[in-house]
């Protein structure tokens, strides 16, 4: 592919204009952005490994920011799907759902290819709190720490602000420290046992 593709017309390319070129575009940056890192991939190589011209992604995003923040916004819709299925999987039993969200968490972060967290990756890359993608993590970790906070009011937590915080640590704890040790010897796979000790210390 030549040096300057936004120059090449799109019926030479392997993905023409429209809806799919846009669906190439936020399936390639999205990838890219977990592995390498959003700040390291710029429009150049999303365009390029996604087989599109530059104006097929302004036509769909009219930034990179905007297309950052319709990646993690894609994200948090991921995440809820994991956090409600372990509530539906047991009805009306706050500490039994706590439990599954953190054995679910425990198991992917296991994965050779896990980064942790794009939301909380998002936020240590972008200080500034007005940028767009930032607002998205932000907004959700806000969210977040109002669910936990919440469970432990449903689990009966003789603290359920500082039992809410501390699970959200764990959660956090997770995200980051299954990015510095190997697959077999991860912290994170302890999470399971310290979140049962916690609802077991603060909801006796």
């Amino acid at each position: 592919m030549a040096q300057n593709d936004e120059k090449i017309p799109e019926h030479h390319l392997p993905y023409g204009p429209g809806p799919r070129a846009a669906e190439r575009i936020f399936e390639t940056a999205r990838d890219l952005f977990y592995r390498e890192g959003i700040r390291a991939v710029g429009v150049d190589e999303i365009v390029t490994k996604a087989g599109v011209t530059k104006p097929s992604l302004y036509r769909g995003f009219k930034s990179k920011d905007e297309l950052v923040a319709a990646v993690l916004r894609e994200v948090e819709v991921g995440f809820w799907g994991r956090f409600d299925a372990a509530e539906a999987a047991f009805p009306g039993d706050a500490k039994a759902q706590m439990i599954a969200f953190f054995e679910g968490l425990a198991a992917r972060s296991g994965g050779a290819d896990y980064r942790g967290c794009a939301l909380s990756n998002a936020v240590v890359e972008y200080p500034d709190r007005d940028h767009a993608g930032r607002a998205v993590a932000q907004v959700h970790k806000q969210d977040l720490r109002a669910r936990l906070r919440a469970k432990a009011v449903e689990m009966g937590a003789s603290d359920p602000g500082a039992l809410g915080d501390a699970m959200m640590l764990l959660v956090e704890g997770v995200f980051t420290s299954s990015q510095m040790f190997d697959d077999d010897d991860k912290p994170a796979l302890a999470v399971v046992g310290a979140v049962k000790a916690l609802i077991e210390a603060y909801c006796r």
